[in-house]
């Protein structure tokens, strides 16, 4: 396909990246010409240096031919002219857009992107992705890295094993015959900075980044079994009431078991509205960094903090603090990937990764045929499908052990008829099931081959 990814930064640049990678033809659009030459001598795509919303910019770009565009420049309002002139001056048919303004999304807004007003095809908020994404850590929060497929009933699960992890050692098909009722299978491994799909003789070592799909019934049993239980969320801590800590204090309030919630936000105008929006959290008006409004929000007697301001280093700060304040669980939002590697070394429990996030997302809405979530681990290594299974596609009617996957591909989850099945050796994908894969960035087009999404999209 020939798609326009306008917007150079990481998420841009990350998006542009995945689909070269898939041989795609993309060009960037950027404004800024450094971020172009970067895209381009670092990836296999063509580049054009120009406002993404001017008519001759996407020209040049090679709108007339296109696709597929996807606008995640920093601008709002420039990602939605571009759909608009994507749309009225070159007929391209799909377009996806990067909305952050929560104005633009509240129920006002309901009618605005029809295709008779603003055509865009898809919409995404990254700060209500990052607020899901935060829920879910928060539901897991001994797990580094936490996100769900099958709607809901199957997790993905990333879990750093320490010394007293109680499988250390142990071959992962002896795990099998250890807990033969545990719904959940380790699908990765990261071991000295290299990611791999294991084998079954494979054993875990202290250190090691393991990937689990697990059922969600079985998440905190899972979580036991590798050493990180998982303690009751009573009492949770938010630092930074924007839109991303009010959409989480949110969800919170709306949980069926009682959690008590305390938001702290240093500019007063957004900590009152906070508090007009939300019914039972106490909004405290301070700066998270410091000693006594920390001790104020009772954060040694909390059982996680949540630090989602708009600053990676203030929520690194704070998070440590906090931990220094007796809090159990402590997890920050980091935007920046370089400083991501600082969690572990500074006692962070886990951080939520925006832009891993808004990129699964948009490819979610990108390889729309039969694969229905994506998500996207590390820096691009590895991805976990979750798609359906064709009739013409060759692991229809096969049993796991005959199918010919590539040596960096499991397969963590079955549903069939709506039940979900364990799956292993014998067990036959039929068509219409839904399966959830663990693919190694290499792997991926071998497996969209198998699954036949490219009768679909491509």
């Amino acid at each position: 396909m020939r798609i326009i990814v306008c917007g150079a930064g990481q998420v841009g640049w990350q998006i542009a990246r995945q689909l070269a990678a898939e041989k795609n033809d993309v060009t960037v659009v950027d404004s800024n010409p450094d971020l172009v030459a970067r895209a381009i001598d670092s990836l296999d795509v063509q580049g054009v240096t120009g406002f993404a919303s001017h008519p001759d910019v996407l020209e040049r770009a090679g709108a007339r031919d296109a696709d597929m565009i996807v606008a995640a420049t920093f601008s709002d309002e420039v990602n939605m002219v571009t759909c608009q002139v994507a749309h009225s001056v070159f007929g391209i048919t799909r377009k996806i857009a990067r909305i952050r303004a929560q104005n633009y999304l509240g129920p006002a807004a309901a009618d605005l992107y029809r295709r008779e007003h603003l055509p865009i095809d898809v919409v995404i908020s990254p700060e209500r992705e990052v607020a899901a994404a935060a829920v879910e850590r928060l539901a897991a929060p001994t797990a580094f890295e936490t996100t769900s497929f099958l709607g809901g009933r199957v997790e993905l699960l990333g879990i750093a094993l320490g010394a007293d992890c109680p499988v250390l050692n142990t071959p992962l098909r002896q795990l099998t015959d250890l807990f033969s009722t545990l719904r959940a299978i380790v699908t990765g491994i990261r071991r000295e900075g290299r990611l791999f799909a294991p084998e079954p003789g494979d054993q875990l070592f202290e250190g090691d980044q393991v990937y689990l799909i697990a059922d969600a019934g079985d998440v905190h049993r899972t979580l036991e079994i590798f050493g990180r239980a998982t303690p009751k969320q009573e009492r949770v801590v938010i630092v930074g009431g924007g839109n991303v800590g009010l959409a989480v204090a949110r969800a919170l309030e709306g949980r069926a078991e009682r959690v008590r919630v305390k938001v702290i936000e240093r500019n007063r105008k957004r900590a009152e509205e906070a508090a007009d929006a939300l019914e039972r959290t106490i909004v405290l008006n301070g700066d998270g960094m410091e000693a006594e409004i920390l001790a104020e929000a009772s954060v040694g007697r909390a059982d996680a903090l949540l630090a989602v301001t708009d600053d990676d280093k203030t929520n690194l700060l704070v998070a440590v603090r906090a931990k220094a304040a007796g809090c159990p669980m402590v997890i920050a939002l980091v935007n920046d990937p370089s400083l991501a590697s600082l969690t572990a070394p500074l006692g962070i429990d886990a951080h939520i990764n925006p832009r891993a996030t808004t990129v699964s997302s948009i490819l979610r809405h990108i390889r729309h045929g039969r694969v229905r979530a994506i998500y996207a681990i590390g820096d691009a290594e590895a991805e976990v499908i979750e798609a359906q299974v064709l009739s013409s596609s060759p692991i229809a009617g096969q049993f796991i052990r005959d199918i010919d996957f590539p040596e960096g591909v499991m397969v963590g989850a079955v549903m069939q008829d709506n039940r979900l099945v364990k799956p292993t050796g014998g067990t036959r994908i039929r068509e219409g099931d839904a399966i959830v894969l663990f693919a190694l960035a290499a792997d991926v087009p071998e497996v969209e081959r198998l699954l036949q999404v490219a009768v679909d999209y491509f």
